[in-house]
């Protein structure tokens, strides 16, 4: 990638880049540039503090596109040793790291071992800085079963499976992507894959799974394609506090469950006949954390209310 923006200042913001008319190509790689400053900044605090973090998706995810910068980047979900967790949250707090959402280890994005992942893991160049992430077949697994725990709703980030898997290193090892999680797993990631054929053309037929990836059960592809046609945008509930025409409209939008998000928070096989149970278990699971964000919204805005 052309690096051009190696001038900015350090302290460059992007209401600075947002006063100057730049072409769109340009525009995003300087914004592109400000998001790694930022980046090399979380990782010089969380190392200064003895904390040794692993980057998932966003900017680990766009270094597998032809063109890092054309991909839309967020917060920094940094994945932490659950040992350190809670001096991560800590510091998010007195660094005011408001942009970093710190991950419990990988959470419920992965089965593997902290330990052994983070063996696995490798370092990568942003600038002068080396950033770690997952090593290759780690991150495609996990990248898959994150979209899929969103309940496959944004259709554009199946971009990041297909650059993932046609960017894939010559010595990719798929032994080392599937077989180190159970067959419920492994078939969440190739009929992940598998969508990523069917809507963008992503070429499989090399692949030793193609012929399962293209034997995608019709529940999951109506489930997509249901969800893309959805013109009620998905929110978060806490944020539709002040509307309650809104709120009604994102509560309508939940029941019923998304059974793709259901079957994977349930842990749950997407080749079986039905996903009735694990739509009524995710109802159960997610109860009470929604209403626990709700209470905690509702109380900050009453506090300062007063």
């Amino acid at each position: 990638m052309t690096h051009i923006g190696d001038n900015l200042h350090e302290n460059t913001e992007i209401q600075e880049i947002n006063e100057i008319e730049l072409p769109p190509e340009t525009y995003r790689l300087l914004m592109f540039r400000v998001y790694e400053k930022k980046l090399r900044d979380v990782w010089d605090n969380l190392q200064e503090n003895k904390i040794e973090p692993i980057l998932i998706k966003g900017w680990a995810a766009a270094l597998n596109y032809p063109n890092p910068y054309s991909r839309r980047l967020g917060d920094f979900d940094v994945a932490v040793n659950p040992a350190d967790f809670e001096r991560a949250s800590a510091l998010q707090i007195n660094l005011q790291l408001g942009e970093v959402d710190f991950h419990n280890g990988l959470r419920q994005h992965d089965k593997v071992e902290w330990n052994d992942l983070f063996d696995n893991s490798i370092l990568v160049k942003c600038g002068e800085r080396e950033i770690r992430i997952l090593r290759p077949e780690d991150h495609l697994r996990v990248l898959c079963v994150h979209w899929l725990g969103d309940g496959g709703r944004d259709k554009e980030k199946l971009q990041d499976i297909y650059y993932a898997v046609k960017n894939r290193p010559a010595n990719f090892d798929w032994d080392r992507c599937l077989a180190v999680v159970g067959e419920k797993r492994r078939k969440w990631i190739i009929y992940t894959i598998g969508l990523t054929h069917k809507y963008f053309g992503l070429l499989i037929d090399d692949l030793p799974f193609a012929g399962e990836a293209k034997k995608l059960p019709q529940w999951l592809v109506k489930t997509v394609e249901k969800e893309w046609n959805n013109p009620v945008q998905f929110k978060y509930l806490e944020t539709c506090l002040g509307s309650r025409e809104e709120f009604f409209k994102q509560l309508g939008r939940r029941f019923p469950p998304n059974p793709i998000q259901a079957a994977v928070n349930m842990e749950g096989d997407f080749d079986g006949s039905t996903r009735v149970i694990y739509q009524i278990g995710d109802v159960f699971k997610r109860f009470v954390p929604s209403i626990k964000r709700l209470s905690n919204v509702l109380r900050s805005k009453f506090s300062r209310e007063r």
